[in-house]
């Protein structure tokens, strides 16, 4: 990782496939922080304090929840890079308004926060694939300043 920085995640619906993915990296130890995997919503309250509120008003797959989860996962930890990801792998749990293959991702730095949902398809290993490829891509993108500040 560039000058110094430390990542931690926050994952729900990879279940920890981007840490594993980070891990086999030799020398990750000297720039990975930590991994939270928040699978159920009392997870994502009591190790990463997002709110009961707004597991209840916008879910678990939403955009403020992975807002809460990136901002927690920074909270709890060291890491100056952090990303958090929520999503309906499937091939259960979709609704017409979260189909499977949707995945909600948050990436931040100190300063800059970039938020993005994704429509991924497959079954269920090829999303949650597809997903761990997006998060790490995604933390790339923000340090080198492809994002948007929001």
């Amino acid at each position: 990782m560039a000058h110094d920085m430390t990542l931690v995640t926050a994952e729900s619906c990879t279940g920890g496939g981007v840490a594993q993915a980070v891990t086999r990296i030799s020398g990750s130890s000297g720039w990975f922080d930590r991994g939270f995997v928040t699978y159920s919503n009392e997870s994502k309250e009591e190790m990463l304090g997002v709110s009961p509120e707004t597991l209840e008003q916008h879910g678990a797959v939403s955009e403020a929840t992975v807002r809460e989860m990136v901002a927690g996962a920074f909270e709890y930890s060291r890491a100056s890079v952090a990303l958090s990801v929520s999503g309906i792998a499937g091939p259960t749990g979709g609704t017409p308004e979260k189909p499977v293959g949707m995945v909600w991702f948050a990436w931040a730095t100190g300063d800059k926060v970039q938020v993005a949902c994704h429509h991924l398809s497959g079954d269920r290993d090829a999303i949650r694939a597809k997903a761990v490829q997006i998060a790490l891509q995604g933390v790339l993108n923000l340090l080198n300043g492809i994002t948007k500040e929001a």
